[in-house]
């Protein structure tokens, strides 16, 4: 396992787990990454690879697919079905289009065939971590409540909830100000579009109507009523 002085000094920059089992090729790639500002952890085996990913908070990872000690596509569905949800990029010698198939069915984001150029890696990474943080951007949740912003959609405890338009624009204003109380004034401006203060009884009623559809008696309660202020949703630590 390497390890760069910034990794050690704290998470300031995407870190790349990269995976590969030819020393001059890993020495090269740790090389070149480090060079374009990169934290850069490395494994040379599937074992290791898979520990780190596992225990090493990583924006990506390069993995090769023909490993020792486990092979690669093992590794890769091992962390997928761990819940490993970050980009992971293949790297192998096979070029058919079924050795791709298999990668990708297998949980891969993309795949870069032997031999490569490495300003071609380096702009494959750059997508990977640019999509991810975008699907960050679009995803919100507390506790096991999920919304999506490009599917339109709710779920909490892997059931997806039906909600209306309206109802759905204010479970997301409050969940981008989650742990931030919010007036009935905010949520009129920012929700409703209005500036009036004829919109507080409406406000309350969806609020019992979000609440009745999103809160789940074996859950912690998310909605709260904060007081002379207005509402809260709070995350569950």
């Amino acid at each position: 396992m390497s390890e760069s002085t910034e990794n050690r000094r704290g998470h300031d920059m995407p870190r790349l787990l990269v995976v590969e089992d030819q020393p001059k090729l890993l020495q090269s790639l740790e090389r070149g990454l480090r060079e374009e500002g990169y934290d850069v952890l490395t494994a040379s085996d599937g074992r290791d690879a898979f520990e780190q990913a596992s225990t090493i908070p990583v924006d990506a990872v390069i993995l090769d697919l023909m490993l020792p000690e486990r092979d690669g596509l093992d590794v890769l569905r091992g962390l997928r079905d761990d819940g490993f949800s970050k980009p992971v990029l293949i790297l192998t010698a096979r070029d058919g289009i079924d050795a791709r198939v298999e990668g990708l069915d297998s949980g891969a984001d993309d795949y870069l065939v032997k031999p490569f150029a490495f300003t071609e890696l380096l702009a494959r990474v750059r997508a990977l971590l640019r999509r991810d943080t975008l699907s960050r951007e679009l995803c919100f949740s507390a506790d096991d409540l999920e919304l999506n912003l490009v599917a339109r959609s709710v779920v909490r405890g892997g059931v997806e909830i039906d909600l209306t338009r309206r109802e759905f624009e204010l479970l997301e204003f409050l969940l981008r100000n989650k742990n931030t109380p919010v007036t009935r004034e905010m949520i009129a401006r920012e929700v409703w579009k209005e500036t009036s203060g004829t919109l507080t009884n409406t406000i309350d009623v969806y609020i019992t109507l979000l609440r009745k559809k999103v809160e789940r008696p074996d859950r912690p309660t998310l909605i709260h009523t904060v007081r002379g202020v207005g509402y809260v949703l709070k995350d569950v630590v």
